[in-house]
């Protein structure tokens, strides 16, 4: 998804795409079914139902959680790149695509988890996570392991790595996490 000077919004899928619906079975977007076509029409609307309404009494705890600037609380089109748009009923996501700048931040959540069991409790909010440049992995050469301590713990999301081959002394540290036996899910902060 992009925007021009003129705010308007188009939306087109990755070339990849193509491969991971024959390959993984993704599947569409249900509004925008063409893998081929640049959308223009409607756009930021329909993704806009992502996002959380403005007239729920606990919206502020979600732009505390996400750390949204009072000035950018009603910019849909920067909500959906810094929230990425996650809803509890699929698996979509917006991953906005950062650059290295003074003022880097962001949060993200490490992909992979599901394979490495993580027992409960393991990291703790606030630890600091340490990432290194996964050169040798043979899906992606830009992949970026994270580890706490010597553990594995998963994988930065794709778009999320190219910051990473940019700047190589970023901080990770722990943001939030969802666990149950094991750890499910885990935030983390990305700061310079």
């Amino acid at each position: 998804m992009e925007k021009d000077n003129d705010n308007n919004v188009t939306f087109q899928y990755l070339p990849e795409a193509k491969t991971l619906r024959k390959t993984e079975g993704f599947i569409p977007y249900f509004e925008f079914q063409d893998l081929d076509k640049v959308y223009d029409i409607n756009v930021l609307s329909i993704f806009s139902h992502r996002l959380i309404k403005t007239d729920r009494p606990d919206v502020q705890n979600f732009l505390d959680f996400w750390e949204v600037p009072a000035d950018k609380a009603n910019d849909k089109f920067y909500l959906l790149g810094k929230t990425q748009g996650l809803t509890a009923t699929d698996n979509f996501e917006f991953l906005a695509e950062y650059h290295n700048t003074t003022d880097l931040h962001f949060l993200t959540d490490i992909s992979g988890l599901s394979y490495a069991q993580i027992p409960r409790n393991f990291v703790k909010n606030g630890d600091l996570l340490q990432y290194a440049l996964d050169k040798d992995n043979e899906h992606d050469k830009e992949a970026v392991i994270v580890t706490f301590n010597g553990t594995k713990l998963g994988y930065i999301k794709r778009i999320h790595c190219r910051v990473f081959q940019e700047a190589p002394n970023l901080l990770l540290s722990v943001k939030a996490i969802e666990q149950n036996g094991v750890i499910r899910k885990i935030f983390v902060k990305v700061t310079n």
